[in-house]
């Protein structure tokens, strides 16, 4: 893929959040939700649980769309995950299951891990990768936490709360990249774009 080319990115990924920010890179972009399966094995690092997952999303929508379309392009498939103390949390079960979370985090630092995989629509070539953050939430109240957990907010986010929006209130502190924590670690997105050669601003 030449540099002088504008290739769409294809998103793997229905997330509001991760649309939003995909579109910062000033691409074409089409949104096309994955299905890929997201069981992973029991003793796997955060690590290499996002970038399977990241990649199995990616390889998905490849599979669907590669034959329908003749212009560069790129896969991107993303996952993020909460973990502390190396125990992995995903999105709540329910209200309960997201107060009990957010009691867990409640003045502790965790980590928030998410991998990013690119697939050359044309070629297959692919590119995956990860990156983490650590993230302090504050001392909270059990009052605090389940006035958070009933704007609903938490129920469709790993590990219950969502730095871009009202979950902003409980962040102490952060250490790393930002948009990683949000679901799209944009500068990580930007490098592997350049191994297809694609030149961003």
């Amino acid at each position: 893929m030449l540099p002088t080319m504008r290739p769409t990115l294809i998103l793997a990924s229905t997330s509001p959040r991760r649309q939003e920010l995909i579109t910062t890179l000033g691409l074409p972009v089409m949104v096309r939700p994955s299905h890929a399966d997201e069981n992973t094995p029991a003793d796997w690092l955060p690590e290499r649980i996002v970038e399977e997952l990241a990649n199995r999303k990616a390889r998905v929508v490849w599979e669907t769309v590669r034959g329908t379309m003749r212009t560069p392009a790129v896969v991107v498939g993303s996952d993020t995950i909460v973990a502390l103390d190396g125990q992995i949390m995903g999105k709540p079960k329910d209200p309960e299951d997201a107060v009990d979370m957010l009691s867990r985090l409640a003045g502790r630092t965790h980590e928030v891990f998410t991998g990013v995989c690119c697939i050359g629509l044309l070629d297959g070539q692919t590119v995956t990768s990860h990156r983490v953050t650590k993230v302090r939430i504050r001392e909270l109240t059990p009052d605090q936490i389940r006035r958070y957990v009933k704007t609903g907010e938490p129920m469709d986010k790993a590990g219950a709360y969502g730095v871009q929006g009202i979950g902003a209130l409980l962040v102490d502190s952060l250490e790393g990249c930002y948009f990683n924590v949000v679901g799209l670690p944009l500068s990580l997105l930007a490098v592997q774009l350049e191994r297809f050669g694609v030149s961003l601003p």
